[in-house]
């Protein structure tokens, strides 16, 4: 886990579906123990892209609720969690740049 953004970002594996809350109960629980950190629904349409125009690509998921099972659990954070997820990006770039943290 790294700990220079303001919130905590975790490195694994994730579940992605075109399919959004047609996950089964056996196939979460498979997930869970298989050590999956997250679901979501948009990466297979991005390396899918990628691999069809032959270009690269990177997905940040910032993962915001837990699979709608608790109360007020798809709160995303002030500005619907884009502030979060640009001080990951700007992390990220700058790690592959080399660059020190400004």
């Amino acid at each position: 886990m790294l700990s220079l953004a303001s919130r905590p970002i975790l490195r694994g594996t994730t579940w992605t579906t075109d399919a959004p809350f047609r996950e089964t109960e056996t196939a979460i629980n498979a997930a869970h123990a298989a050590g999956i950190l997250g679901v979501e629904m948009e990466a297979s349409a991005l390396y899918a892209f990628a691999q069809a125009h032959q270009r690269k690509v990177v997905c940040f998921a910032h993962i915001t609720n837990q699979m709608g099972s608790i109360e007020g659990d798809f709160e995303k954070g002030e500005a619907q969690g884009s502030l979060d997820a640009l001080d990951v990006i700007r992390l990220a770039t700058q790690a592959l740049l080399g660059e020190k943290e400004v």
